[in-house]
C-alpha cells in the first residue's frame, strides 16, 4: 500500500524537470552575454537594430540599404532584438539586458508618429528625418503603417517593456498607450482595420462580403488602396497578437472588447459560396478590390490561414464559440483548392476558383511559370496545424507549454558564436526578409538570427522549464 501511495504522490507532482549540465549552463550564459553585448554596445543606433549589418558594421540592410542613422521597425528589426532582451532579462535577471530593452524601447518612443504609429524605420540623422514624430524633431510624414507587422510589433514590445520596467519609464509608458490608444480609433465600425492611418477611420458601413457587381479585372483600382479593409500579409493575425498582449499586461475591457470586434469583421469578411475564403483587401462595399498592381480582387490562400488561425485564437481570448463558427467551412474550402504539390495559391479567381498569377508585364494570367520572382505567388499549407489549433479549441485543451531546447541544439548554437559575439551567417542564395543583394558567400551578421539563438539561450537558461 505504501508502495501504490508513493507512486501515486509522484505522478500526481509531476515529473520533475531535468538536470542541467552546470557547465553547458555557464558557457550558455556567457554567449548569451557575448551576444548581446555586441548587438547592443556596437551593432545599435540610438538602441534601434536593422536586419542585417556586415561583421565590421560598416554597411547595413533592412529593406534596402540603410544609412548610419537608420533603424528599422519592421520585424526583425527594433521591435524584435528588443523582444530578444526582454527574453534575456526574464531568464538570468540582469539588469544589463532590462537595460538594452529599455533602450530600444526608448529609441521607438523618438520615432512614433503624431498619428500613434510608426513606419517601416527611423531617422536619426537631420537631413532624414522625415517623420512627424510626436516627441518632435522630424518631418511631415504622418503615415502610421499596419503593414509587415510594423506598428503591431512596436506596441506589444512596448507594453512588455512597460510591464518589465514596473510601469515607472514615463517615455516607455506614454509611447505604449498613445500608440494603443490610435489603434482603437482606426478600428472600424465593422471591425477592419486599414493598411495604414493618419488618424480615426470614419464611419462606414457594416456589411457582409459579396462578389464584386464590375470587372475585376480592370475596375476596383485606386490609388490609396491601403485605406480599404485590409487582411493582407496577415494584419489581422498580427493586430490580434497586439490586442491580446495589451489585455494581458493592462487588463483594461477595450482591448478585449477591440479583439471581439476584429472577430466580428472576419465572420463578415468570409466570402460566400462557392469560395468560402478572404481576400485580401475589400472596399467600403465589401468586395474585393485591387492593391498594388500584382494584388488583384481574389480570394487568397494566405490571408484565408491567417484569418482561420486569428477567429480560432480569438474564441479562446474571449471564450466566445461563435468565433469558431466559420473555421470548418474555410477549411473545408482551402482543402479543395490546394494545388498538386500541396502548396496553396496566393491569389484565386473570384467564382472559378482558378489559381491566378501576373506574368512579368503584370497581366493576370493562370499560368504559374510565368510569374515575377519578387514575389509568393504560391505558400505553404499549414492546413494541419490549423486542423489541430481548432481541435484544441474545441476540447478546451491549455496551449502546450515551452520546452528547454535540446542540449544539442544550445551547444550548436555556443559554438557557432565567433569570438567578437556574433552569429555570423554566409549568404547561400536562399530568399531573406527583405531582399538584400547578397552574393553567394557574403557574410554578414542577422538581427534575425540573433532573435532565435537568443530566444533558445534563454528558454534554455530559464529554471522553470522542463
Amino acid at each position: 500500500m505504501r508502495t501504490t501511495l508513493s507512486l501515486l504522490a509522484v505522478l500526481l507532482l509531476g515529473t520533475p524537470a531535468r538536470a542541467q549540465d552546470p557547465t553547458l549552463r555557464a558557457d550558455a550564459a556567457k554567449a548569451l552575454k557575448a551576444a548581446a553585448t555586441f548587438f547592443r554596445e556596437k551593432a545599435a543606433v540610438r538602441g534601434g537594430y536593422v536586419y542585417y549589418v556586415t561583421p565590421d558594421l560598416a554597411r547595413r540592410w533592412g529593406e534596402g540599404k540603410a544609412s548610419p542613422t537608420t533603424v528599422f521597425v519592421q520585424p526583425p528589426g527594433t521591435p524584435a532584438v528588443g523582444e530578444a532582451f526582454l527574453a534575456a532579462h526574464a531568464a538570468t535577471g540582469e539588469g544589463y539586458y532590462l537595460d538594452a530593452a529599455k533602450a530600444a524601447a526608448e529609441c521607438l518612443a523618438a520615432g512614433q508618429l503624431q498619428s500613434g504609429g510608426w513606419t517601416q524605420t527611423i531617422e536619426f540623422g537631420p537631413a532624414q528625418r522625415v517623420g512627424k514624430y510626436r516627441l518632435g524633431g522630424g518631418g511631415n510624414w504622418n503615415a502610421s503603417s499596419l503593414d509587415d507587422d510594423q506598428t503591431q510589433a512596436a506596441l506589444r514590445f512596448l507594453a512588455r517593456a512597460d510591464r518589465a520596467l514596473g510601469f515607472k519609464n514615463p517615455v516607455v509608458a506614454d509611447a505604449a498607450k498613445y500608440g494603443y490608444a490610435a489603434l482603437l480609433k482606426t478600428q472600424f465600425p465593422n471591425g477592419g482595420f486599414p493598411q495604414v492611418f493618419t488618424g480615426p477611420s470614419p464611419d462606414t458601413p457594416v456589411l457582409k462580403a459579396k462578389y464584386p457587381d464590375f470587372d475585376y479585372r480592370t475596375e476596383g483600382k485606386v490609388k490609396e488602396y491601403w485605406t480599404h479593409y485590409t487582411l493582407n500579409d496577415g494584419l489581422p493575425g498580427t493586430v490580434a497578437d497586439a490586442l491580446v498582449v495589451a489585455h494581458e499586461v493592462y487588463g483594461e475591457p477595450k482591448y478585449k472588447a477591440a479583439l471581439a470586434k476584429l472577430g466580428d469583421f472576419l465572420i463578415l469578411a468570409q466570402m460566400p459560396d462557392p469560395q468560402p475564403g478572404w481576400c485580401q483587401q475589400y472596399d467600403r462595399e465589401m468586395r474585393p478590390v485591387w492593391a498594388r498592381k500584382f494584388e488583384p480582387p481574389a480570394v487568397s490562400g494566405w490571408e484565408s490561414q491567417d484569418a482561420l488561425e486569428t477567429l480560432i485564437r480569438i474564441s479562446r481570448v474571449t471564450g466566445e464559440a461563435k468565433y469558431r463558427e466559420p473555421v470548418p467551412k474555410g477549411f473545408a474550402y482551402l482543402r479543395k483548392s490546394l494545388l498538386p504539390d500541396g502548396r496553396l495559391a496566393r491569389f484565386y479567381e473570384l467564382k472559378t476558383n482558378r489559381p491566378l498569377y501576373m506574368d512579368a508585364t503584370y497581366q493576370l494570367t493562370f499560368d504559374g511559370s510565368a510569374a515575377p520572382a519578387h514575389y509568393g505567388w504560391t505558400q505553404p499549407s499549414r492546413q494541419d496545424a490549423i486542423e489541430r489549433q481548432l481541435d484544441e479549441a474545441v476540447r478546451n485543451v491549455p496551449p502546450r507549454p515551452r520546452a528547454r531546447p535540446a542540449e544539442a541544439d544550445v551547444r550548436r548554437v555556443i559554438a557557432a558564436l565567433d569570438t567578437e559575439g556574433r552569429w555570423v551567417s554566409l549568404y547561400a542564395g536562399e530568399r531573406l526578409v527583405g531582399q538584400p543583394p547578397f552574393a553567394t558567400g557574403f557574410r554578414y551578421v542577422s538581427s534575425e538570427v540573433f532573435c532565435r539563438n537568443v530566444a533558445l539561450l534563454s528558454d534554455y537558461l530559464r529554471p522553470e522549464l522542463k
